[in-house]
């Protein structure tokens, strides 16, 4: 007899159990997993021998015996395939090539200065191909490409705007997935640093947790009960533009006084200039991070000034989330030597103290790719779900 609809789905989301918990919890043995997902052994050994046939999964040493013969232990393949992560910065493009445990096989970072979208494209595309070429040789090859944008991404991937790029109601996902033929994701760079720092970096074992990436704007990727949230249209954690001075600068979102305009690295960059510590030729952050690095007392105020204002935001975000952990990322991260105690002490004196009785504020590692992992993740997940949904055959 042929199998209903819901024998199917109920196979999938078994086989999906499966694999999620070999992911979380390899090396780990089928008695194991059966006893963790309530599954009886039988229909764990049929989903394992899938999964094997399918080369996701891989049978390694034996284990501890609990008193009869030791039990095949089972890892995920990490090396399967490969995935592309792009994290597209309003001044670099920054791309990894890691393999599906998110382990970076190569990395290529560069300072780019878009004058146009075809540009931008032409660049990205010339990035990738050049890190797929550096791809092992896999089972799956290059399973998907996950590009990080600095603007608002809706549910459908499109980024509708992203006022640092000049970029309104843009394609970019159709135009990829035409060139190389290979599943794309789009996200928010916010959201895909949250959820990076989450699967890889300082927010491991984090339930809740908020992070800021400053770079020229500032954007926030939110994780509540460990999910990502995005909102009912994809457009949550905009807190780059919320109004810290009402009198102030015109920001390019068309608002006025927005929390980017005083606490990013446009700011820092804007101050150097003003007190002429740097040109407009080379004004950047590490211009500005190795003046403190030698001591330059106006370096050092700009960045603490810089800091104050980013602790600003924080405070109202601390109120509004209540998260546990909130992580500076992105390109002022590299000044952490002169700001994050400076914002630490900001939000202790400021935030209300019902509020801080769990929540940290750190500055993450400058080197440490958090949007191009993150993204690098979604590719992987999407990569995933495709596979299980593959296996199961369908029946008129």
């Amino acid at each position: 007899m042929n199998p209903t609809w819901n024998q199917q789905l109920i196979k999938k989301e078994n086989k999906t159990i499966v694999l999620q918990l070999i992911i979380q919890y390899a090396p780990i043995s089928r008695a194991d997993i059966a006893l963790k997902s309530g599954l009886n052994k039988g229909t764990v050994s049929t989903l394992v021998a899938e999964l094997i046939d399918e080369q996701l999964i891989l049978e390694t040493g034996p284990g501890v015996s609990s008193g009869g013969r030791r039990p095949v232990m089972l890892v995920f393949n990490e090396h399967a395939g490969c995935t592309i992560g792009i994290d597209l910065g309003v001044n670099y493009i920054l791309g990894i090539l890691t393999d599906l445990q998110g382990n970076i096989i190569e990395k290529k970072r560069h300072t780019f200065i878009p004058t146009s979208f075809e540009q931008t494209l032409k660049q990205i595309h010339n990035d990738i191909q050049e890190l797929m070429s550096k791809a092992p040789n896999t089972p799956y090859g290059i399973v998907g490409i996950g590009i990080g944008a600095p603007g608002i991404v809706d549910n459908n991937s499109s980024v509708v705007l992203a006022p640092n790029l000049g970029w309104k109601n843009s394609s970019i996902k159709e135009v990829i997935e035409e060139a190389f033929q290979i599943p794309v994701v789009i996200e928010n760079e916010a959201n895909a640093g949250a959820y990076g720092e989450k699967m890889f970096g300082l927010g491991k074992n984090i339930d809740n947790l908020v992070y800021i990436s400053t770079g020229i704007g500032i954007g926030t990727g939110i994780i509540i009960n460990e999910k990502l949230y995005r909102g009912s249209s994809g457009f949550s954690g905009e807190f780059g533009h919320i109004t810290i001075n009402m009198y102030g600068e015109t920001c390019r979102c068309g608002n006025t006084g927005c929390w980017e305009l005083y606490a990013s690295e446009q700011y820092v960059i804007q101050k150097a200039l003003e007190l002429q510590l740097v040109t407009d030729d080379n004004a950047n952050i590490e211009q500005i991070i190795e003046l403190a690095e030698n001591e330059n007392e106006q370096a050092i105020a700009i960045l603490k000034e810089t800091a104050v204002h980013l602790g600003m935001g924080i405070v109202n975000i601390v109120h509004a989330l209540n998260p546990q952990k909130i992580i500076v990322g992105n390109r002022l991260s590299g000044a952490k030597p002169w700001m994050e105690k400076t914002v630490q002490d900001y939000v202790k004196n400021r935030a209300m103290t019902s509020h801080q009785s769990e929540v940290k504020v750190l500055f993450s590692d400058p080197a440490f790719p958090a949007t191009a992992l993150g993204v690098a993740a979604f590719s992987v997940e999407h990569f995933l779900k495709r596979s299980l949904e593959k296996s199961i055959p369908t029946y008129e």
